[in-house]
C-alpha cells in the first residue's frame, strides 16, 4: 500500500512541475524528496527517507534551510532513525569568494551520538564555477554541544571544512559529491554525500544516492560508521 502511494505521489506531481516552467524566475528556491522501499516474504522491511530544502537569494546575500528525516524497520522494529537540520547563510565578497554561517542539528538513535548541534562560521571560496562544473571549498570554526548515547554531554570547539562538487554531464542529469568534516577535541564527525540524479519530467527527477556518516569517538560496541543508500523523487521549484 505505501509502496502504492509513493507511485502515485509522482504522478501527481509531474503536472505540478510542468506548470512551474512558466513561472517568472523567483530569489526562491527549493526540494523536496521522497523514498520508500518496502519489501516482504520471510522478512518485512521498509525504509523511508524524506527531505526538504529551500533558498532566498537576494543581493550579496544567500540563505538555505534544509531537513532530511531516514527511518527503516524490520519485521516491524526499528532498526534506523536519524534527523539532520540546517540552516546557512552567505554574504558574497566577491563573485568567487564569500562568509558563512552555519547551524547544524542532527539526532540518530542509533548513531554513535545522540544529538549533536555545531554553529560555525568561516570563508569560502568558488574554486570552479562553469556551466558543468561547479566547486566550492568552506573552512571555518565555532562550537559544538553534543549528547552521547549514555546521556553524557560535551561542548567543545570545533574547525570545520568542505568541498561540495556538481558536474552537469547532460541537460537532464548531473552528478554531486559532497565532504564535509567538523573536528574537536571530543570528536572529529565526517560526512560524505554521493548522489546522481537524472530528470524524468520538468523538474521531477529520480535520484540515487549513498551516505556517508563517521564518528571517530563512540562508545564501545557502537559502530563508529553508518551509510545510507537512497532511491528518490525530487521535485524541484
Amino acid at each position: 500500500m505505501k509502496l502504492r502511494i509513493f507511485v502515485i505521489s509522482a504522478a501527481l506531481l509531474a503536472p505540478i512541475s510542468l506548470m512551474a516552467q512558466d513561472a517568472p524566475e523567483s530569489p526562491w528556491s527549493g526540494k523536496a524528496t521522497l523514498g520508500y522501499l518496502a519489501t516482504s516474504g520471510n522478512t518485512e522491511n521498509t525504509t523511508l527517507n524524506t527531505g526538504f530544502e529551500v533558498g532566498y537569494k537576494t543581493g550579496n546575500w544567500g540563505h538555505m534551510f534544509k531537513a532530511t528525516a531516514i527511518e527503516a524497520s524490520e519485521n516491524e522494529t526499528t532498526t534506523a532513525e536519524s534527523y539532520d537540520v540546517g540552516w546557512k547563510s552567505e554574504r558574497n565578497l566577491s563573485d568567487k569568494d564569500f562568509l558563512f554561517g552555519r547551524l547544524s542539528w542532527r539526532k540518530d538513535r542509533f548513531g554513535g551520538f545522540e544529538t549533536q548541534f555545531s554553529q560555525t562560521v568561516g570563508y569560502g571560496r568558488r574554486l570552479i564555477d562553469s556551466d558543468e562544473h561547479k566547486l566550492n571549498a568552506e573552512i571555518g570554526a565555532g562550537a559544538r554541544q553534543s549528547e552521547r548515547q549514555d546521556g553524557i554531554k560535551e561542548d567543545e570547539t570545533v574547525f570545520r571544512g568542505g568541498l561540495y562538487y556538481k558536474w552537469l554531464f547532460s541537460e537532464s542529469a548531473e552528478f554531486r559529491q559532497d565532504l564535509t568534516a567538523e573536528g574537536g577535541e571530543q570528536n572529529t564527525y565526517i560526512e560524505s554525500v554521493t548522489a546522481i540524479s537524472a530528470k524524468l519530467l520538468g523538474d521531477l527527477a529520480l535520484v540515487a544516492s549513498y551516505t556517508v556518516k563517521h564518528n571517530t569517538d563512540v562508545l564501545p560496541l557502537l559502530e563508529k560508521t553508518d551509510t545510507y543508500t537512497a532511491l528518490s523523487l525530487e521535485y524541484s521549484f
